[in-house]
């Protein structure tokens, strides 16, 4: 019943999540942490077989103490239960953790394949919860009868927000690592993580993406100069790179067209920096926008700081179905796929999964990759607002960093630093 629910929420919120290091995702995908494991699964033959068994009892362990953390957090603070999408997104996190608790240890085939199974489904039907969050943010505004520039700058609010959607990104990474695994193997992917990730590679898909929106709102675009390490690769998760340097593209797209207007528009520079010593692989995205007022530049980190249409962020709010709990997954329309890619392919991620084909900016089938076309084609160039703060914390996610740098009057500098991460031990 709901009292044991309750309960049982509570005794796994008390628990502690257990870190996760991409370093140990990465040894675990290659079968290198089998050891004392091989036992346990006597009908298992093969390693990669064992390597998914022993994932998925992992993710059965772990994902009801990460979703009961959830709850906790959006059920702390007395001004969250004042928004009705909120408490939704909440009675869905039960609803998940309820399935989770009672779907069998996944130790048989049998039992593997329901456990999948359910992933599947609870990683589809959490897709849109950017959008109702969102949602939650406006009715939590109107309750607190601030307006949006007071709203913007609490830094209490801000907080809870960035920890949940840091959180979100970290189920989110672990189940689809595992169902990225279950697949066919792709040369130098291991689940979600590129071996040799190309920062230049995803810097081009990044860049015609970017124009490409940039060209459907303002009529043209500035040109991109990518300079320094381009031969740069290391250990990542394309998705997450292509996400960033997207954010920071089109900010400095938007900036640059609104400031020179389309005749006269200085080019956007990408730097990537990679010394053998460098701690961090740092990108640079600089532009002659105009900058930021300094008295800006915390609200750009705000989840209620947009420089959006208030028409086109009322038409993404409301595209979304209202939330059905324990129901069916509503489908997320075209025009808010970009918001909810998260963790799933992007067109990025193999874009230099095979060296030899690198030299392009796509093949052919990388380009008809349905979830990538949404992104491209539908999403408004300035959208739900809070694309930079999501896209900091796709950074600091790995143990990375993603700062602005303004000169109002002239333009900006987006920094991304990401550590090394067939070196790092940052938890995830």
């Amino acid at each position: 019943g709901a009292l044991n629910l309750d309960r049982e929420l509570i005794l796994y919120g008390s628990k502690k999540q257990t870190p996760v290091s991409l370093k140990s995702l990465l040894e675990t995908g290659k079968g290198d942490l089998l050891k004392g494991f091989e036992g346990k699964q006597r009908e298992s033959t093969t390693a990669s077989e064992l390597v998914l068994f022993q994932v998925a009892c992992f993710l059965h362990r772990e994902l009801p103490v990460r979703v009961a953390h959830r709850v906790e957090h959006l059920q702390s603070a007395p001004f969250l239960l004042n928004s009705p999408s909120i408490q939704l997104v909440c009675a869905r996190y039960k609803n998940t953790f309820a399935r989770l608790r009672s779907t069998p240890a996944p130790h048989t085939p049998e039992n593997r394949e329901l456990f999948t199974n359910l992933l599947v489904e609870i990683y589809d039907e959490h897709s849109a919860t950017l959008i109702h969050i969102a949602k939650g943010l406006k009715e939590i505004q109107a309750a607190m009868e601030h307006d949006r520039d007071q709203f913007a700058d609490k830094h209490e609010i801000q907080k809870i927000f960035d920890d949940f959607f840091i959180s979100r990104i970290g189920i989110r990474m672990l189940v689809s690592q595992y169902l990225k695994l279950c697949q066919p193997e792709v040369p130098n992917m291991i689940g979600l993580v590129n071996l040799k990730t190309s920062v230049f590679e995803i810097a081009k898909t990044a860049i015609e993406d970017a124009t490409y929106m940039c060209r459907r709102a303002h009529g043209d675009a500035p040109d991109v100069v990518v300079v320094g390490r381009t031969d740069l690769t290391f250990p990542y998760v394309p998705s997450h790179l292509n996400y960033m340097l997207l954010e920071l593209l089109k900010n400095s797209m938007r900036a640059t067209v609104e400031t020179h207007g389309i005749d006269d528009m200085p080019p956007i520079k990408i730097v990537i920096a990679d010394g053998e010593d460098n701690e961090d692989v740092v990108i640079k995205v600089s532009d002659e926008g105009g900058g930021i007022k300094r008295s800006n530049m915390s609200r750009i980190w705000s989840y209620l700081y947009t420089t959006a249409d208030p028409e086109t962020l009322e038409a993404i709010l409301n595209s979304v179905p209202p939330l059905q709990v324990g129901g069916t997954a509503a489908s997320v329309p075209a025009d808010i796929a970009h918001h909810n890619l998260d963790e799933f392919p992007s067109r990025a991620e193999h874009a230099n999964a095979n060296p030899s084909q690198s030299t392009s900016v796509g093949t052919p089938a990388q380009q008809k990759n349905p979830l990538r076309d949404f992104a491209v084609t539908a999403s408004p160039l300035a959208g739900l607002g809070y694309g930079l703060p999501i896209a900091r914390n796709y950074a600091r996610y790995f143990g990375g960093e993603l700062t602005i740098v303004s000169m109002e009057g002239y333009g900006t500098d987006g920094y991304i630093y990401l550590p090394r991460l067939g070196k790092s031990d940052a938890s995830v």
